[in-house]
């Protein structure tokens, strides 16, 4: 092989040899601006080791091995991405740290409160909810672009001192159960078409589960459809209310905010019932007999206005 440079624009020359080839990293001590400090805390400056062309295959146990010669790495983090990651892990920290003060505030705001005695209630053990058996168990490494950079974060500040310091001899790159190159592809091919009892116990563990959220979900919100909700005690809980303005299961009436708050009842004017037409037999005769009476009514009043209108013509023929 070739003599290698120890450096190549401020980088340092890091081979990694593989069973038939070698494979080179560029690293260099991780620095950031004194205005990009507040938002890379997560990239402490002086313990953080910056990679670049790092294996695609490359896992965060084998970084950790490789430089475990160094010092002990504390965690790698791939592609700039751990910036996102410890934003979560200080938003729980904070979220943490405010429900404990949340705690404190309330334990010594609120009274000492007597202990009450319980009664001894037998409690059916829950059921837990059914887990999905997976399509497939193999592990298998995540695969990135080519050319990729990591960041690799020591615990002490020694270990990046030993890491960049020459003249730097190869390395074999790290073994792992994982597999790598073909092998990777042909158990992802694997992974993608399970056996048929695989999938059937995965398509029975999916509806299990589905089954218990549903029953869940029902056992909460009962009372949207017109179900009696029973406390642990056996006794059925009375509230106002519903899906349909009704008590809980029916039979027990609760009184409005109206009367609840006023004592009146609300008092309402009935509409008078009006007799119906026709229902009796000599009320349909009523009505034919009056209607033939109105048909010659109307019949001599238009014979009087045709013979007014012949009367009042100029010319009479006869």
């Amino acid at each position: 092989m070739n003599t290698l440079p120890i450096t190549v624009s401020g980088f340092t020359v890091l081979p990694v040899t593989y069973q038939k080839s070698t494979h080179i990293i560029y690293a260099r001590p991780h620095a950031v601006s004194k205005s990009a400090k507040s938002k890379n805390r997560n990239l402490p400056d002086g313990r953080t080791l910056f990679l670049v062309n790092v294996p695609p295959d490359a896992s965060e146990r084998e970084i950790s091995l490789l430089f475990k010669s160094c010092g002990t790495v504390e965690r790698v983090v791939f592609d700039h991405s751990p910036e996102e990651e410890l934003r979560n892990e200080e938003s729980d920290s904070d979220s943490e740290v405010a429900e404990e003060d949340v705690e404190i505030q309330d334990a010594e705001g609120q009274p000492e409160e007597q202990p009450r005695k319980k009664r001894k209630v037998s409690k059916e053990k829950q059921p837990k909810a059914p887990t999905v058996t997976p399509l497939s168990t193999t592990q298998l490494r995540t695969l990135r672009n080519t050319g990729g950079c990591a960041h690799v974060i020591f615990l002490d500040s020694s270990a990046l001192d030993k890491a960049i310091s020459g003249p730097i001899k190869p390395k074999s790159w790290p073994t792992s159960e994982e597999p790598r190159g073909l092998t990777h592809y042909m158990a992802l091919h694997d992974s993608c078409r399970p056996p048929l009892d695989t999938v059937r116990a995965h398509a029975d563990s999916a509806i299990e589960l589905y089954d218990y959220e549903q029953a869940k979900n029902k056992q909460q919100a009962a009372y949207r459809k017109g179900e009696a909700v029973v406390d642990e005690d056996g006794f059925t809980l009375v509230t106002r209310g519903g899906a349909y303005g009704q008590t809980l299961g029916g039979g027990v009436g609760v009184a409005n905010k109206k009367f609840q708050e006023t004592g009146k009842m609300n008092n309402r004017k009935k509409k008078e019932g009006k007799e119906k037409e026709s229902f009796y037999a000599f009320q349909k005769a009523e009505k034919q007999r009056k209607a033939i009476v109105d048909i010659k009514k109307n019949w001599e009043a238009d014979k009087a206005r045709i013979e007014k209108l012949k009367e009042s013509r100029k010319y009479k023929p006869y």
